[in-house]
Order: structure tokens, then sequence, then C-alpha cells
């Protein structure tokens, strides 16, 4: 990944939902003024929902998504409804497109009641008002035409003006000073990607350039080399957590010491919740059902983090014969009350309202959930010296 690409994570997610032929692909390919959803008179013709990342002025790097109709019908349509409403769960901004000939029914009401239950800012676009006007009520309604591009400009602005809830929220340059030395340190094993860093890494180190910090990078097995060659003390110490024991025995104890999955867990989810989550290890029994969840769908290597190491630290710290299940990408199991415990990854390839919608699940459900670097760092027992650039969080494991 280039260090200057947009993960799609952090892009403004803006969905188009409504019925069928209401213009929903029609109105997004006029937005982005490029033809990125097919466009037909054929009912259902959008079934699984469409992605593009892009730069969308005045808003900036966004990824738009097309959906299919709320109202269809049959067996596969019931499929791609409730496809189309896991797409709610990591919308930033929602574009509800109503057929202005038929105005609002049942399935748009009830569409704007979810938007509003989950704090999603959303716009109601009337389309096709080249056919038939329609009075707007609202400073979030628009009568617009896909097809004459009436309205598209200031559609695009009214998108622009819901952003402004979205934080200008920092990984780790809040927690720092210009000119602070970091050491990152990324171990090279049999799971670590051939020629590259993985994204956590990357967007930490050009977070870092970005606030005129002073990033170095070394491996696990070189740490105590390269401290002893720095001619300055680090402000921080940032480890992948699967090295996490061995780098908090190389590191003096006067130098803070975190993960990038802990840092992760605080610029996407409530670290604070996390935090309250992991203790739920220790009271894991024989037969318990823990779910490892993961955000991205990478190939998997024989040492896999998700699927190897972190079950067999799980076992051997408590001692316990445990069931896991795991879950990857979009797929997130909603009824969560057969697990006592859900360890989800940093979630660096969701972005922040999808990890916010997952812990809430869990919180709902009264089901613990904890993060990688989290559990690593609890059953290494260093989860207080991790928790050092957070001490309002640390006091919790006191």
């Amino acid at each position: 990944m280039s260090l200057n690409n947009t993960p799609s994570a952090e892009r403004v997610h803006i969905a188009f939902f409504g019925k069928r032929n209401s213009g929903k692909s029609s109105l997004l390919n006029a937005v982005t003024n490029q033809n990125i959803a097919i466009v037909s008179d054929i009912l259902g013709t959008t079934t699984d929902p469409v992605f593009k990342a892009m730069e969308l002025l005045p808003l900036g790097a966004v990824m738009m998504i097309d959906t299919a109709g709320i109202d269809d019908e049959g067996e596969l349509g019931t499929m791609r409804v409730q496809k189309t409403m896991r797409i709610l769960n990591k919308t930033d901004i929602a574009v509800l497109v109503v057929d202005s000939t038929k105005g609002l029914t049942e399935y748009e009401n009830d569409l704007i009641k979810k938007f509003q239950n989950k704090n999603v800012p959303y716009i109601v676009a009337y389309n096709k008002c080249d056919l038939q006007k329609k009075a707007v009520n609202a400073e979030n309604e628009i009568c617009v035409s896909a097809l004459t591009g009436e309205n598209i400009h200031e559609l695009k602005e009214l998108i622009a003006k819901q952003n402004g809830f979205i934080e200008d929220k920092k990984i780790v340059a809040h927690l720092l000073e210009k000119n602070d030395l970091v050491i990152l340190v990324v171990p090279i094993d049999e799971s670590a990607p051939k020629g590259r860093l993985i994204l956590p890494q990357v967007q930490t180190i050009r977070e870092l350039l970005d606030n005129e910090m002073i990033p170095v990078v070394t491996r696990d097995t070189t740490l105590k080399e390269t401290l002893e060659s720095l001619g300055k003390k680090p402000a921080m110490v940032i480890t992948d957590s699967q090295v996490f024991g061995k780098v908090s025995k190389d590191t003096p104890t006067d130098i803070p010491l975190t993960s990038f999955s802990i840092l992760m867990a605080n610029y996407k989810s409530d670290l604070k919740t996390l935090v309250k989550g992991v203790k739920a290890i220790d009271s894991l029994k024989d037969g318990d059902k823990v779910l490892i969840s993961e955000g991205c769908t990478h190939h998997r290597q024989c040492n896999d983090i998700g699927t190897v190491k972190l079950p067999k630290l799980l076992q051997k710290y408590t001692g316990k014969s445990l069931e896991f299940s795991w879950t990857s990408g979009t797929e997130f199991e909603e009824d969560l009350t057969q697990y006592k415990l859900v360890i989800h990854c940093g979630g660096c390839m969701l972005n922040e309202r999808e990890m916010k919608y997952r812990l809430k699940c869990s919180v709902d459900q009264n089901t613990p959930m904890t993060n990688y670097g989290t559990a690593i760092a609890y059953m290494n027992g260093i989860l207080k010296r991790s928790l050092a650039p957070f001490p309002e969080i640390q006091s919790i494991i006191e």
C-alpha cells in the first residue's frame, strides 16, 4: 500500500438506500459522474452492495455504496435486504432515494427510524423531479433528477454538510510532542506479509511523519541493539502484539510501551470497555465458547494469530478446554449470547462506526468483548504497563 493512499476504513462511507427502481444507482452515478452502478428498468438489478473508493469534492476521500432495494422480495430478495441492512452498520452518511412520483412509503419511513436509532446523518433525495416536483420540508431534504442533473451539485454540497460530526482523530500523535522519538517494533516471521507492512504499521508511521515526530522501525530481534544505539530516549515503544512479552522484557520500564492493536482499539472503538471485557478471561470454564473476530479476510498462514496463536495462549493461560468460533471480513454474528467472550482484532480494515456497532452488540447482549492486543498483554501480565499512554484507563485493572 502506498503511504499517500487513503485506506478504505478511513474514508467517509456514503450509502444510497431506497426501494427498487427509485433511481439509487442512477443517482449515485450522477453524483460521482461515473458509471459505478448498473442501471436498468428491471426490478432488483442491484443485488450485492457495490463499493467504490473515490474522491468526492468538496468532501474528499469517500467510499460510495450502492445497495439492493429495501422492498426486494422472495428468498433471494430477503437475503439482499439483509445485506443492505448490514451496510447500515458501517454507514457514516445515508442518502435515502425516494421516487418523487410516489413519495414516502412504509419502507422509507422504517429506514428513517433506523437512521435515527443508529444516529446516522441522512438525506432524503426525492429523485425523478423531472417527472414530478416534490416540495421539501426539511433541511435534509432535496428534490433532484438523476436524468437531467437537476440539483445534483446541491445534493453533493448537502452530503458534505453532514460530515461535520466526524472528528479528526489521531492514532497516537495526540499522545506525543513534536520531535519525539518513537520506536515501532515489527516482527518478521512466517505470518508477516512478504514485502510490505500491515496497515496499522503504515498508518502509524505516516501519522508520526505528518506530525513531525521521529519514527524508528526495528524488529523484535534487534530491539535491544536499537535502544543501545540511540542517542535520545524514546518517548514511546509501539509493538506488534504477537511479541508483547519479549518486547516488554527488552524495553526499560521508564519508557512507555503499548501496541498497535491497543492504539487501534482506542482509535476505532472504546478502549475502556474493551479493557473491562478482558477480565472475562479469568472466568472461562471448560466448554465455554469464545468468538475470535477479524475485520479482514487475509490468507491465513500456518501460525496465524487469530486461529492458532490466540487460541493456544488462551488454553495455556486458563488451563481450560475451550471451544472457538471465527468470523472475518464483513461477517459478524449478531447473536452473541452463546459466547462467554469475544476477542476482536484492532479493526484497521473496518471503519469506526462498524467497530462501535460490533462493540454495542456485545454490550447489549452482556457478552464481554476485548481485542487482540489487550488480551495478549493481559495474559502476559503487562496490561497495566501497556496502558501507560492512557492513565485514565489504567485504574480499571488495579
